[in-house]
């Protein structure tokens, strides 16, 4: 596999890794989960990486294609005993003090609610170098999988993507966003309480709807479901869910 010119430009002989000369970190979206779904410069890297660490839902698949890095688990899981987030930026800059090329692989995008945010701040605060490798996040899988566009001319120009997690300090009401489509991640426990909340707005009962579970895993499970019967809740789901709102995910003629 060729040498990506971003992981070479650390060179050779330069100073082992320490907290005075730290390594270089890569932020990694590997997209929703199948492996052949990840960039190209996703896959180079994680064949260069020293060290790798990775989300719950990041594949065996996907990380097969490093087997010469040492492998983190830094999972977190909605509702299961998960690594805290501030425990993730201390191994993440624990890891840049000890490895040369350090990989921090997420599922979909690291800059959609992948808490890339507090991971840069940490990484910053000690002056470790970093790069954003983007990932296919979950919305546009989905939307492919499904086969259903989140805009269609003259029916959906907006497309709000949005998730009931909130901080600790923050409330758990969320005011539903503006947009002719609706997307919301993380939905499964929650699609209860927004079809619920979009109903009170006065969004039709049968506004389309379509889940995707297990998106471009080889357990997908797609639903096609209208607003009304979303209110009922995805008892049927397990695996993580996003959940599609809106008239331009309607059957096509």
């Amino acid at each position: 596999m060729a040498t990506d010119p971003a992981a070479s430009a650390l060179p050779s002989d330069s100073p082992p890794p320490s907290p005075t000369h730290p390594g270089r970190v890569w932020l990694i979206g590997s997209g929703p989960g199948a492996a052949d779904l990840l960039t190209v410069r996703g896959a180079r890297l994680l064949a260069q990486a020293d060290v790798v660490l990775h989300d719950a839902l990041v594949t065996e698949e996907i990380l097969e294609l490093c087997p010469q890095a040492v492998k983190i688990s830094v999972g977190k899981r909605s509702g299961q005993r998960s690594t805290a987030q501030v425990e993730i930026n201390e191994k993440l800059v624990a890891a840049a003090q000890q490895y040369r090329r350090v990989v921090r692989l997420k599922g979909g995008d690291p800059m959609l609610f992948g808490r890339a945010d507090e991971e840069m701040r940490a990484l910053e605060a000690h002056g470790i170098s970093y790069e954003i490798v983007p990932g296919i996040t979950a919305a546009l899988a989905a939307a492919a999988s499904a086969k259903r566009p989140l805009t269609r001319r003259g029916i959906a120009r907006s497309v709000s993507l949005f998730t009931s997690s909130t901080a600790p300090d923050q409330p758990n009401e969320v005011i539903m966003p503006n947009g002719d489509t609706l997307v919301q991640y993380m939905g499964g426990r929650e699609a209860t309480a927004t079809a619920r909340r979009l109903l009170e707005l006065g969004y039709a009962p049968e506004t389309p709807v379509v889940v995707v579970e297990n998106c471009s895993r080889p357990d997908e499970h797609i639903y096609n479901l209208q607003l009304a019967g979303l209110e009922a809740g995805l008892q049927a789901c397990s695996g993580p869910v996003l959940v599609m709102i809106g008239p331009a995910l309607a059957d096509r003629d």
